[in-house]
């Protein structure tokens, strides 16, 4: 308890709290990050290294100025999203529907980066695109996103009508909600990338959470093989996945920081020594949530979701 008050009597800044936890947990993701891989990065570059010896010996006539321009055209094909394999022409990564998988990929803020445009006016049009782009994005994405959580809030009330058991009801609400979530957005598609693609289960489902959390590191990315033939319909699947799963896993972050939010503010109010606040009958809310944002969540439940 010596600690606690003297702490409380310091009234340290919840801002250094928040920062302090916030510095401590990226490092020990670094940490973790740099022991998993570490090692595993030091043995690719060794056997990079060796397999280029084997590669120099086996074809003597090609120097080390012959494998650097072999490498660059490599590169090169790579970024335009042609094949190497074979003397078939590919229409290349800017074909329509590869195009305006792009787009979508920059007004989201993706980024996956295996493709870019290269011309002055490509990049400028990006720039101008993105910047009207991803606030209309967030826009969009915001009122799918409370549609559904109107759509969830409509059955919640529905079945509390029948059932007259509101915290078990909510409850169940949420928890098939978020079940069905992930099956659709995270499971159906894992598979449909394991059999177009070729990857194993868990570079499926590192793919799907990289791609809808917007990080996009970029070295998985679906309809993107030169290799391979995609059918018709498969980018315009991914476009409406990349779409609703955004807005799903929006709604799923914003209800953890909401979480998160009550859990410091409920510390806060023990670390004070304070009680949490009670209704004017004496009696403790069953819903966590403030009556001011009750009464915003019926006013939002009522109305219409599209303006």
């Amino acid at each position: 308890m010596r600690i606690k008050e003297v702490c409380s009597l310091a009234r340290v800044p919840s801002i250094l709290v928040l920062g302090l936890i916030y510095v401590v947990y990226v490092l020990i993701g670094g940490v973790i990050f740099w022991k998993l891989e570490g090692d595993l990065g030091k043995k690719d570059i060794s056997l990079l290294l060796l397999n280029k010896k084997k590669v120099l010996s086996k074809y003597t006539c090609l120097s080390q100025d012959g494998l650097e321009a072999v490498a660059q055209v490599v590169h090169d094909a790579s970024k335009v999203g042609l094949s190497l394999r074979g003397n078939s022409t590919s229409d290349g990564f800017w074909k329509f529907t590869s195009s305006a998988v792009f787009a979508a990929t920059v007004v989201t803020t993706i980024g996956y980066g295996n493709i870019s445009p290269t011309s002055t006016a490509g990049q400028i049009f990006c720039v101008f695109f993105a910047l009207f782009g991803i606030p209309l994005n967030m826009v969009v994405l915001n009122r799918v996103g409370k549609y559904m959580l109107v759509m969830e809030r409509k059955i919640s009330d529905f079945l509390e009508g029948k059932t007259g058991r509101r915290k078990c009801t909510r409850f169940f609400v949420h928890l098939v909600s978020y079940l069905s979530g992930a099956v659709l957005f995270f499971v159906v598609p894992m598979i449909v990338f394991q059999q177009h693609e070729g990857w194993t289960f868990s570079q499926a489902i590192y793919y799907c959470f990289i791609t809808l959390s917007t990080i996009g590191f970029g070295d998985f990315v679906a309809d993107s093989n030169p290799d391979k033939v995609y059918p018709e319909w498969y980018s315009v699947l991914m476009a409406s996945w990349i779409f609703f799963g955004l807005a799903w896993l929006a709604l799923v972050i914003n209800h953890s920081i909401d979480i998160l939010e009550r859990l410091n503010t409920h510390f806060k109010q023990w670390w004070a020594g304070e009680k949490p606040e009670e209704n004017s009958g004496g009696e403790q809310d069953e819903n966590p949530e403030t009556q001011e944002t009750q009464v915003e969540d019926e006013d939002e439940t009522k109305k219409s979701p599209i303006t």
